[in-house]
């Protein structure tokens, strides 16, 4: 899947990655949202990761279901955390390819949440389509493959 890839892309990528990741941790809603493409899809699978349609799912949302969520969130009317959960996440075994004109990025993630109910460990890998745009890289769609899924998996208060 790896592609050869100028140094400068390579950055570019990874540094897109690694916005993505913060920007979730810190509960910045409206900036994690500006880096979606118009058609983007996000999908946390409950069981496999063949195909999301018809199959069970954590999160399986559209474009605007992304926008609904992140506005229930920003505006208070879905009830998420009080206080939030205080996020660190890691990236690491950034692979990168290119099919039909995107770049197809897989990579392992570590999350660790602290909340008024503990601490929780999330681990899995991440598979993310990024495409160019007038405004610079935007994910068209991200999967996050949680290792634990097949397990009882505690609510998601928080983007993964």
């Amino acid at each position: 899947m790896s592609v050869e890839l100028s140094e400068a892309t390579r950055r570019e990528i990874e540094a897109f990655i690694f916005r993505e990741a913060r920007l979730a941790d810190e509960h910045d809603y409206e900036e994690w949202e500006s880096l979606w493409t118009d058609d983007g899809h996000y999908w946390v699978p409950a069981a496999g990761i063949d195909n999301p349609d018809g199959a069970m799912s954590i999160i399986n949302d559209n474009r605007s279901r992304i926008s609904t969520r992140i506005a229930q969130l920003v505006t208070g009317r879905r009830y998420a955390q009080s206080p939030p959960s205080r996020l660190a996440r890691s990236i690491s075994n950034i692979e990168i390819g290119h099919v039909d004109g995107e770049f197809v990025v897989r990579a392992v993630f570590t999350l660790i949440e602290a909340s008024r109910r503990g601490r929780h460990t999330w681990a899995g890998h991440v598979q993310y389509r990024l495409r160019h745009t007038a405004e610079g890289l935007r994910m068209a769609s991200k999967c996050v493959d949680l290792v634990d899924r097949q397990f009882d998996v505690p609510t998601l208060a928080f983007l993964i």
